[in-house]
């Protein structure tokens, strides 16, 4: 009787780790309706008889996004079993006023791609930038006071005036090579995460929601927010022009002193504090400067270390969420965070 071989068994393959992008899509499958809700409010609010203001912002509105700050406005309401429809109105507002940050920004740096696609500023000019984002930002205060609560009035005008702040502040740092981690924290809190901040505390406030879960979600968007711009700012260096939907590198040939940036001058060797003065303050840049600059972030750390900071701040968002019950939305959020140092990996 001849012998059976024993077949060997399968090592089972591990399913890949979700992405950021799996987690946004998630995100965006259970929020769909109210999603195509808040876009629908938001092409209705760009109509005018000036026939520049629909087309400029409509070329916004269509370069599409990852709507992220709108959507942890839906969440937020969602996670609180919010059943009204104001949350739709305030979703479109935090869009809208992201969306007058950019096209002010676009024309303050002097950008040429925003999501892949021309800017505004390229193909109009920059006075008619400036103005349309003026436009959008009151379309963004009306539907504000459409929804009706002075409270969420309150934090979302305070988010604007902190993000047009942070937009200051930062150009007192733009090639500065003196700015302090404490510095650019300060402008990354300000210019990003006070938007990402209001976008949660928003939906927790139209919801009704507990002291502690409003906090909770206030503090899970700056924290996230935080870490969402250090990403970027790795990204400028360390990333491709899919991930930053930008051109790679525009933050160095701008001489924004970035946290990598910040952490490289701080290392610099004392030949090299020359390197740095040129490229930044002095703004001659030559070829391979870019790379050169690269090179001495990963030498010293500085890519590595501004991740392990991103890090320390996604933690902190998760832990603020222990604040909110668990539920569907809630766990989109988690995820949303979990993922996101994902881009640089």
């Amino acid at each position: 009787m001849s012998a059976h071989l024993a077949t060997p068994l399968e090592t089972p393959v591990a399913a890949p780790a979700p992405t950021f992008a799996d987690a946004v899509a998630r995100l965006r499958a259970l929020l769909k309706g109210d999603l195509d809700a808040v876009n629908g409010e938001i092409l209705a609010r760009m109509t005018s008889p000036v026939q520049l203001i629909p087309d400029l912002a409509g070329h916004l509105v269509k370069a599409g996004g990852k709507r992220i700050r709108p959507m942890m406005t839906l969440a937020a309401a969602r996670a609180l079993a919010y059943d009204g429809d104001h949350h739709v109105k305030l979703a479109a507002a935090v869009e809208l006023i992201h969306g007058a940050t950019l096209l002010h920004d676009d024309v303050v740096d002097g950008s040429s791609l925003r999501r892949g696609a021309r800017t505004a500023n390229v193909i109009w000019g920059n006075k008619e930038s400036v103005l349309v984002g003026d436009f959008v930002f009151s379309r963004a205060f009306e539907l504000m006071v459409a929804a009706g609560d002075l409270r969420v009035l309150q934090v979302l005008s305070r988010a604007s005036g902190v993000i047009a702040e942070g937009e200051v502040l930062q150009l007192t740092t733009q090639k500065n090579i003196d700015t302090t981690f404490e510095t650019y924290i300060d402008v990354v809190d300000a210019k990003t995460a006070a938007l990402f901040a209001g976008a949660a505390h928003a939906g927790a406030i139209i919801a009704g929601a507990a002291p502690d879960a409003e906090t909770g979600l206030r503090d899970y968007g700056r924290y996230f927010g935080i870490a969402y711009q250090l990403i970027d700012d790795v990204l400028d260096y360390d990333g491709s022009h899919n991930d930053l939907g930008k051109n790679i590198g525009d933050d160095f040939r701008e001489g924004k002193m970035t946290l990598p940036v910040v952490y490289a001058v701080a290392r610099a060797r004392t030949e090299e504090k020359s390197f740095w003065r040129r490229v930044i303050v002095e703004g001659r840049q030559e070829d391979g400067d870019f790379e050169q600059a690269a090179a001495l972030m990963n030498r010293d750390s500085a890519i590595a270390d501004t991740i392990a900071c991103a890090r320390q701040y996604t933690d902190r968002a998760l832990n603020e969420l222990r604040h909110v019950e668990e539920s569907e939305y809630a766990d989109a959020l988690r995820d949303l965070v979990q993922t996101s140092l994902s881009r640089i990996t």
